[in-house]
């Protein structure tokens, strides 16, 4: 067991000696979280007000009849009795309220809520959330309560509108009791990213700092620690968040569905494939001399992922046709790399 865990230090010390040089030095507390860190998340039902004709409608066979009722409710708790049949919403919206909060934040914190209305509003802008109670569990205690105008997000895509029926309100929830917090011990960290290099490199990287036996790696996403005694846990934990280890970039490609904007990380290169889609032919070879045909792209082999999106974008393709493209370079194995679109 003794010759294990010294082969367990050894490997770990030369994961970290041998970090490709393009590693950068990140802190230990930006990539874990300690086991008993679970956010809270809040959620509410409300009414957003004030909006200039753009809110639910209430007549006809799909009027959002929801929301006739809460605000005869709303009313009622002001002892005003309104009949539902003539009340007009196009002035108001019913929207689901959500926010996550630190389960350390205490009575009388803030956090950001997000707005999403769940009627046929068309725009929440220029509208202000009435008080809105937000439980962490259906039935359960207010926890927050949710009011403030409404922001909107604007797209910075010229070619799309902004979404406005959803918007978000900066500081908009009141902590007004405590939260609850999950079940966990401080003694464990926890990867935001399971990663089993980065799990040894962290392991390691603690065990240097203050001696064997105090970091355990038990799977890719997680690490037991054994502080030593004589120390607050919450100085020894402050330590080992300051702790920094190399990083490496990730091979991964992201992709704004809307917009088309190309983001990748990593040393990411494309090889020789030819890929046809819509109409438009991208050609990836030792011959291609990276000029923008009539209805296609050529660029030469081991070409980088933003010139295959800048050619692509050249040619005026639209980001769905992107998406196919980078996928389908990836399936036949032109590339390795994670895609996400968003």
């Amino acid at each position: 067991m003794k010759h294990s865990r010294i082969s367990l230090v050894i490997a770990a010390l030369a994961i970290l000696v041998h970090a490709p040089a393009s590693a950068q030095q990140v802190r230990i507390g930006d990539l874990t979280v300690n086991d008993g860190d679970v956010p809270v998340r809040l959620m509410g039902y409300g009414l957003v007000v004030g909006l200039d004709g753009t809110g639910d409608r209430a007549q006809g066979v799909y009027g959002s009849r929801h929301t006739v009722q809460s605000i005869v409710n709303l009313l009622r708790n002001f002892d005003i009795e309104v009949p539902a049949e003539l009340l007009r919403t196009r002035n108001v919206a019913a929207v689901l309220v959500t926010a996550e909060a630190s389960p350390y934040l205490r009575t009388g914190g803030r956090v950001d809520v997000q707005v999403s209305s769940i009627g046929d509003a068309r725009s929440l802008r220029g509208g202000v959330l009435w008080a809105t109670p937000l439980v962490s569990e259906p039935g359960g205690p207010a926890l927050a309560i949710a009011q403030g105008a409404a922001v909107v997000s604007e797209n910075l895509a010229s070619t799309a509108d902004p979404v406005e029926t959803s918007v978000r309100i900066p500081a908009g929830a009141l902590i007004s009791r405590p939260l609850p917090r999950a079940g966990g011990t401080g003694s464990r960290i926890l990867l935001k990213e399971p990663n089993l290099t980065m799990a040894t490199r962290i392991g390691a990287a603690i065990e240097a700092e203050f001696g064997a036996g105090v970091a355990q790696v038990e799977d890719p996403g997680a690490i037991a620690l054994n502080l030593p005694d004589g120390q607050p846990p919450a100085v020894a934990l402050a330590r080992i968040a300051d702790l920094r280890v190399a990083v490496d970039n990730a091979a991964k490609i992201i992709i704004d569905g809307r917009s088309g904007t190309v983001a990748a990380g990593g040393d990411i290169v494309v090889r020789s494939a030819v890929v046809s889609h819509g109409g438009v032919t991208v050609s990836v070879g030792e011959t291609a001399n990276g000029d923008a045909a009539s209805g296609g792209v050529r660029l030469r082999a081991g070409t980088t992922v933003q010139e295959v999106a800048s050619s692509l974008q050249a040619i005026g393709a639209p980001p769905e046709m992107i998406s196919a493209v980078f996928e389908a370079l990836r399936s036949v194995g032109a590339m390795t790399a994670d895609i996400v679109v968003r």
